[in-house]
């Protein structure tokens, strides 16, 4: 799985050589810094064998508008770290597995590999790649620029945020120019999510690696394999991109294609009304501005996302690993007020998700039971009840416990202790600011003394990469279409200072069933479904997270372009095939 918090579970680099902590804090930075527009209700996407016909002849279309909230970072598919580099890199640079725009599965689409073959044991993948494929200068896009890639990423040499995808790449051969071999430590499931990272021309790069840190094609990327060849960047305007002629599923209809840098939603919106803007994500209060418009349509659909609240379940002021250097698992000291099963029971009944969904996301959003998405329909479980709100319940479960309120002053106390919590948010996530809010009244009116406290991004990944925390509305995204999401969960990933597991949840059964559920001989949908339903009842009932909504997005688009065949997993996967109905005959 590939995700982003509003996080991405990719990775991350140090100095020469892997570290966990920078791959947490890009990471995390990302979920903190994205997800202001809100999630929603569900979407009937298109089916997937559907295409939009084409007139036979497609004339000239001009110039196509996408906005993109943030300048790119870098035009280097295996550096980027930002939304905006990687939208800008998607249409210039080809992958070797492509994704299913309507399921998420992996699949040949817009991918150069046109097929593989899975080895008996599963460990080793042979892909069959195009042919006839170039770099827009001429030059064969082949097996050597795949391995090329991922061998840069791997050298010391290349300081790649990407680095954690190769943690299970045992090898790569090149067998011949048309067929690349990959061979891998660990049979998985989830292998193949590996394999998405954007490939550099290898022509065009020293064969050491040593020039691709500082190399000028990182600002002007001169080749593409991808619908649209770069031409200029205009930091904080645009990036100006033209049709590659010589693109393998056909030159695009769309002359040019503009990313309009626009980091504010309203001038976003503003600019799409007035026709300046031909696609934008559009927040959930800006839907009733275009609802009407004969000129517009919104198409909005779950993607793989959820916001949460994270409970820390170890002690704030002595975070431990999970396992020792040995392997050997290291008790926790658990949190004095969460790492009570009964405190958190009646935290997550106190909490009113209906008004959340309806006065924060707008009805963009639906609840969630447990972490395991819709998105995902074969491995949901929908039978599991969401929690609902239930203000007497929580107080008689604190009351159980023996929080009493013996001095009315409204905050309960248990001997020397009073139920007091600090809750972290992003400052300036305005939908995150409003659920803290939200949580801390319903919270207090319960027994609770809910401190919200809003930090910078950068303080608050530090808080969470430490662990040293009590409370902290986040949420992930990108999560991706496998189930398998074992670094939130498992012991394994409970390391201060670097694991994803930062609510160092710690469960021998949810491990055990982790391990056999992304290793399933086979990896049959009906073999895995029951292994991961049961992971979701258990991580429903310890509460190691507070799940507010799953995310929605909705995107915006001019009705004079057509060929659009909107997809939840990607809306402009088939952007080659756009074409504008009024230059048409």
């Amino acid at each position: 799985m590939v995700c982003a918090m509003r996080w991405t579970r990719c990775c991350a680099t140090s100095d020469k050589r892997v570290n966990p902590r920078k791959v947490f804090l890009y990471f995390l930075l990302l979920v903190l810094l994205a997800g202001c527009d809100g999630p929603a209700a569900p979407a009937t996407p298109l089916p997937a064998g559907l295409h939009t016909p084409t007139p036979s002849v497609i004339q000239d279309s001009g110039t196509l508008s996408r906005a993109i909230s943030e300048n790119p970072d870098i035009f280097n598919p295996i550096l980027s770290t930002n939304r905006a580099g990687a939208d800008v890199n998607n249409v210039i640079f080809p992958v070797l597995v492509g994704r299913n725009p309507f399921t998420g599965q992996d699949s040949a689409n817009n991918a150069m590999a046109e097929r593989w073959e899975v080895s008996a044991d599963g460990l080793t993948y042979t892909f069959a790649l195009r042919p006839n494929v170039t770099w827009s200068d001429g030059d064969p896009v082949d097996a050597a620029d795949f391995k090329f890639t991922y061998d840069a990423m791997a050298s010391q040499q290349v300081d790649s945020p990407h680095k954690a995808v190769l943690e299970n790449v045992a090898g790569i051969v090149v067998v011949d120019p048309l067929t690349v071999r990959v061979t891998f430590k660990q049979a998985r499931c989830d292998t193949l999510a590996a394999l998405r990272i954007g490939w550099l021309p290898s022509h065009l790069y020293e064969a050491d690696f040593t020039d691709i840190m500082e190399n000028l094609l990182n600002s002007n990327p001169s080749v593409s394999a991808g619908p649209f060849i770069f031409q200029s960047w205009a930091p904080g305007e645009n990036v100006a991109m033209r049709r590659n002629e010589t693109y393998w599923q056909g030159a695009p209809s769309v002359e040019r294609l503009f990313f309009q840098i626009v980091p504010d939603p309203a001038d976003r919106l503003a600019r799409l009304l007035a026709g300046d803007l031909d696609t934008t994500s559009l927040a959930a209060d800006q839907l009733t501005s275009v609802q009407g418009s004969p000129n517009l349509t919104v198409y909005g659909a779950n993607i793989d996302g959820y916001d949460f609240i994270a409970l820390n379940l170890a002690n704030p002021e002595n975070p431990q690993p999970g396992l020792d250097a040995a392997g050997n698992r290291v008790a926790q000291e658990p949190h004095p007020i969460l790492g009570d099963l009964t405190v958190r029971q009646a935290i997550v009944r106190a909490i009113d998700y209906k008004t959340i969904i309806e006065s924060i996301y707008l009805n963009r959003g639906y609840q969630i039971a447990s972490n395991v998405l819709p998105v995902a329909p074969w491995a949901h479980d929908a039978t599991i009840e969401p929690y609902t709100y239930d203000p007497i319940a929580a107080r008689k479960l604190l009351e159980e416990a023996s929080w009493l309120d013996s001095n009315s002053d409204g905050i309960r106390e248990k001997e020397t202790e009073s139920l007091s919590l600090t809750l972290l948010v992003t400052e300036g996530n305005k939908v995150y600011e409003q659920i803290a809010d939200l949580a801390q009244d319903q919270l207090n009116s319960v027994g609770f003394d809910i401190t919200v406290t809003p930090v910078s991004s950068g303080v608050l990944v530090e808080r969470l990469l430490g662990q040293r925390y009590d409370m902290a509305v986040t949420g992930w995204t990108g999560v991706g279409a496998d189930p398998n999401d074992d670094v939130f969960w498992a012991t394994q990933h409970d390391r201060p200072g670097s694991g994803f597991n930062f609510v160092s949840y710690q469960n021998a059964e949810v491990d055990r069933l982790l391990q056999q559920g992304v290793t399933a001989p086979g990896c049959k949908p009906e073999d895995r479904a029951p292994i991961y339903k049961q992971i979701q009842r258990i991580i429903h009932d310890d509460l190691p997270y507070i799940f507010i909504s799953g995310e929605v997005t909705d995107i915006g688009y001019n009705n004079r372009w057509a060929g659009i065949q909107p997809a939840g997993w990607d809306f402009y996967w088939n952007i080659h095939q756009w074409y504008n109905s009024a230059t048409q005959p």
